[in-house]
């Protein structure tokens, strides 16, 4: 029953502090890769504080951190330095990545459907395997869900 996790195909993409992210190659055991719809809203902004704040934690258990959204990187250096955010951000303005992992939905702000990035994390290992995910993700409690998801891994 149990089924082998699913490989994610590598791609890389700007990011915050000038650098590029790479999926393959991580020194990390895991890489905690979280979608979110927008910089500087409320809810992005309580997750992004919640994932900094447990940043020590996730370090510990050997994984990084990445915030995804379509905001530019001009926008994601802002977010990242008024937020205090100890890791990069990655910039996806033309939804490449969004796409391969399948965020992009339809959803209703103020009574209009529009499209955005749904709430998302996912748990990659180091071979590049996708070991966890969570869509439409509730902002609270979701870092500790994922800290106790890490914490279980043998």
């Amino acid at each position: 029953m149990a089924e082998s996790p699913a490989t994610i195909a590598p791609f890389s993409a700007p990011m915050t502090g000038g650098q590029t992210f790479e999926l393959l190659g991580r020194p990390a055991r895991y890489t905690v890769l979280y979608f979110y719809p927008k910089d500087n809203t409320p809810g992005c902004t309580t997750e992004s504080i919640a994932f900094r704040e447990a940043w020590p934690e996730f370090q510990a258990l050997g994984a990084e951190i990445y915030g995804l959204s379509r905001d530019s990187l001009r926008s994601h250096e802002n977010f990242k330095s008024k937020l205090g955010l100890p890791f990069e951000l990655i910039s996806d303005p033309d939804e490449a990545v969004c796409t391969q992992f399948n965020v992009m939905k339809m959803k209703n702000m103020y009574g209009k459907q529009v499209r955005g990035v749904e709430r998302s994390t996912f748990v990659i290992d180091a071979q590049g395997r996708l070991v966890k995910e969570w869509r439409g993700v509730k902002v609270n409690d979701h870092v500790t869900e994922v800290l106790e998801f890490l914490k279980s891994q043998p």
